[in-house]
């Protein structure tokens, strides 16, 4: 873990953004930096300890204090909840956190460090078993500004591609009996709440998330520092888009993401099954206000049966309305299987 924490490391990511230097200092001082990184570790550390940099600033980090936030305020938490109390692990601010919901976020940066121990094994295979290339370009030579925003764009949309497909496809077909274990692990959850991005079976987990974010890079052999901004990117839409939160930094972008994330699991796996949604609009599969509509109607009769003074026809009438959605529901997703 030495390479993690070395000065040429940690400057990589820090000393742009504090620095007060002239812009052309900042570059020449990020490039000696870069330069000293690479010719004092090999290849594959600078790649997997990059990596687990990322992850640790941009995810692990926000993403356990959002969930420690969650459990140790939930009256605080409750009001920028996009779902109210649905949304916070223990499923309700009067309950004490359970093992499950630990258990939770345990198998979350199991999963997490199983990816990069992946990305490893991949990366050890292709080198020294193989004879190949390394998956991803780590050089002295840095990336000029166009080539980092064509590597972003194409890796990003391909990311979409394969999420989408593997996610639809795979995971939520019955020809596949990893499809079993994608339902009972991610989709026993009552919404999103953070940590929740890497939950899944294994299996399940690499391939929604490894590969499909993966892939792209190892293809189209981008360069490390690319890399690193594109898992960035990644990472940051991760940690708000399962937060559960009302409240984002950018309402339409990361707040729209986390709609569409949200919706997708309290929907029953009815459409949204691309990370960004663009696959989903172009192929017809974006769900929305019908998700939405049951979640109130949920929210609306557990209100309804803590309070015992409620009148009993309207309680029984949300009982009705409720009954009604979910068959009809339930109706069309055998349909659509059927297709």
């Amino acid at each position: 873990m030495d390479a993690l924490f070395t000065l040429p490391a940690l400057s990589l990511f820090l000393i742009p953004t504090i620095a007060s230097y002239s812009t052309s200092l900042n570059l020449i001082f990020f490039y000696m930096t870069w330069m000293t990184l690479v010719l004092s570790h090999t290849p594959l550390r600078v790649e997997l300890f990059g990596t687990a940099a990322v992850r640790l600033l941009f995810y692990v980090l926000p993403s356990l204090l959002f969930f420690l936030f969650d459990i140790l305020t939930p009256s605080a938490a409750v009001v920028i909840k996009a779902h109210g109390e649905l949304g916070l692990p223990a499923g309700s601010k009067r309950s004490k956190i359970r093992a499950k919901d630990l258990k939770v976020a345990g198998w979350a940066l199991a999963n997490l460090t199983l990816s990069i121990i992946t990305q490893a094994a991949i990366e050890e295979a292709r080198t020294s078993i193989l004879g190949m290339r390394s998956a991803l370009k780590v050089s002295m030579k840095l990336p000029m500004p166009w080539e980092i925003v064509k590597d972003l764009l194409r890796g990003l949309f391909a990311r979409e591609a394969l999420a989408y497909t593997i996610h639809r496809y795979v995971l939520h077909s019955r020809q596949y009996s990893v499809a079993k274990y994608h339902e009972t692990w991610y989709h026993s959850l009552r919404a999103p709440f953070p940590l929740t991005a890497h939950y899944d079976h294994p299996a399940a987990y690499l391939l929604a998330n490894f590969v499909p974010t993966y892939a792209p890079a190892m293809f189209f052999r981008f360069h490390m520092l690319t890399y690193l901004l594109y898992l960035s990117v990644i990472s940051i839409e991760e940690t708000f888009a399962f937060s559960g939160y009302s409240v984002m930094p950018t309402s339409f972008f990361l707040g729209g993401i986390a709609r569409h994330t949200d919706v997708h699991l309290l929907s029953g796996a009815e459409g949204n099954f691309a990370p960004w949604g663009i696959l989903d609009w172009m192929c017809g599969t974006t769900v929305g206000d019908a998700a939405e509509e049951d979640v109130s109607v949920a929210l609306t009769e557990e209100t309804l049966s803590q309070d015992g003074d409620m009148d009993e026809k309207i309680r029984r009438a949300v009982e009705e309305s409720t009954r009604r959605f979910r068959e009809e529901r339930r109706r069309l997703r055998r349909r659509r299987r059927e297709e």
